[in-house]
């Protein structure tokens, strides 16, 4: 089995497989009112320049100051990641020049990481677990941004974003497929908003990655790898690291090599492209920025961030396994966001936990999917769905009356209860009135009678017909015992 997971991975190329080996350095906005050294609003979606200060802008003579509030976000999330948490860390001028970066380098951590090594899981198809070692988290302050689509003689800047905080974690280069850098991406997508650290928001660029890839023969040593740079989607990921292994492989059987250099993703046109030569550390020429002095954090400080952390979704996941008796594929679908595992937490209370789960995935799920929703503006809550699904395990309305029940409420609105009161919807058990139907039905198909002798198989269409007469409020286990002793069918096993 091994074996053969392993093989899977590989990409048959001309000459052979070979395997793909990618790392990722994930930028996460922190979750802050104000910025890394400066008290301007870290808001997005202002007027441009509206959130500057003269911190952000390099004014001469101005100073950083730490937020200790995003040093307490990276701790937090250094420890979800189930990472070393460092005690003294240094910040340090990494000098590159661009046109939205006013002081000419980015105050970031090189030698002297907040964070050390952590690891997450990966739970991938077909119940394979992948373990991705993180290297590092690290602060550092954002760039502006250039703007060059306003004008055809001029660029402008907008330094809103300059001074924004984030959290760059590194992992080890231990993923081996597009998919699993796209299951990595989603996970920690999940564990940062479970933490309320980072709000994950892709589309707004609070998160995106930067995927490192190579390739190699199988048991050779690491190959020449390309960056991608600020991938902000997890299929454009997938996309990104199919098309670039390929593109690699392509060269190498060509008998060419691989340059190492930064690359961007054309999600447009599904293809990398070509940026510039790839910058090693030295190339920045990094030092202890002397405006900021060490960061020292007090462990009494760290164990009470510690004992703060909320429950995560690997150990939500083996609770809903455990107390709920869930499958791994239901559970870790549903723990996959926080507030869908609290809305599955409510509506399970006092009910048969599987037909919870079915219930969510594929009617609460389904509707929201084809409204382009989120679980968290639902128009139905959790509650009221828990009061359907008591209704139909008590028998007092059918599985298709449930439904019919959700789509009234999803549109208008109402009490579950007093829908089914108002509208007559409460299911027949009167064994009189559903024989009736059933008689009606068999008189009306004379022909489909004799099909279902031949063919027993055939009577769940009478049952169809019986529970579209009865418009659905018939007992279906009812329906199908009195069709059985009418039609003669004898009873299974």
């Amino acid at each position: 089995m091994a074996a053969s997971k392993a093989a899977s991975k590989y990409i048959e190329g001309s000459t052979g497989p070979w395997e793909i080996v990618i790392g990722m350095e994930v930028h996460a906005q922190v979750s802050s009112n104000a910025k890394l050294f400066s008290g301007a609003s870290a808001e997005f979606g202002a007027e441009p320049n509206a959130h500057v200060s003269f911190v952000d802008a390099a004014m001469p003579g101005m100073l950083p100051v730490i937020n200790r509030f995003c040093v307490e976000q990276a701790v937090r999330t250094g420890l979800g990641l189930k990472a070393k948490i460092n005690l003294e860390s240094v910040f340090d001028r990494k000098n590159y020049f661009y046109p939205d970066q006013p002081s000419g380098y980015q105050i970031s951590q090189y030698k002297y990481p907040v964070v050390g090594e952590g690891e997450v899981m990966l739970d991938l198809a077909g119940g394979e677990t992948v373990r991705v070692g993180i290297e590092r988290l690290h602060l550092e302050q954002d760039a502006g941004k250039s703007l060059h689509d306003q004008s055809a003689d001029y660029s402008f800047v907008d330094l809103n974003r300059a001074g924004v905080a984030l959290m760059e974690i590194v992992t080890r280069p231990d993923m081996r497929s597009a998919d699993e850098a796209a299951a990595f991406l989603r996970k920690l997508r999940a564990i940062v908003r479970y933490l309320g650290t980072c709000d994950g928001n892709m589309d707004e660029g609070s998160m995106r990655a930067d995927v490192n890839v190579s390739v190699r023969r199988p048991g050779e040593g690491l190959g020449t790898r390309c960056e991608i740079k600020n991938v902000n989607s997890m299929r454009f990921v997938s996309h990104a690291v199919e098309f670039e292994a390929r593109r690699q492989i392509d060269i190498l059987e060509a008998g060419g090599t691989i340059r190492q250099e930064t690359r961007q993703f054309d999600s447009r046109a599904g293809e990398t492209r070509s940026m510039r030569s790839k910058e090693d550390a030295h190339d920045y020429r990094y030092f202890p920025d002397p405006d900021l002095l060490p960061l020292v954090l007090d462990q009494a400080w760290v164990t009470e961030i510690e004992r703060s952390l909320p429950e995560l979704p690997d150990a939500k996941k083996d609770r809903f396994m455990r107390d709920y008796g869930l499958s791994p594929y239901d559970a870790g679908v549903i723990v996959a966001e926080r507030e869908l595992a609290d809305y599955f937490e409510a509506l399970a209370a006092d009910v048969e936990p599987k037909a919870a789960a079915n219930w969510l995935n594929n009617e609460v799920l389904g509707r929201l999917n084809r409204d382009g929703r989120t679980i968290a503006d639902s128009p139905v809550d959790a509650g009221a769905n828990n009061r359907i699904l008591k209704m139909m395990a008590a028998g007092t309305i059918s599985g298709k009356i449930a439904k019919d029940v959700l789509d009234i409420i999803w549109s208008d609105g109402g009490d579950p209860e007093e829908i089914v009161k108002a509208r007559g919807l409460t299911q027949v058990t009167d064994t009189s009135a559903i024989e009736k139907a059933v008689e009606a039905v068999i008189a009306a198909n004379p022909a489909k009678v004799e099909e279902v002798k031949a063919k027993p198989k055939l009577a769940g269409w009478f049952v169809g017909q019986v529970m579209k007469a009865t418009g659905g409020k018939a007992n279906p286990q009812a329906v199908n015992a009195i069709l059985k002793t009418r039609l003669g069918i004898p009873e299974e096993g």
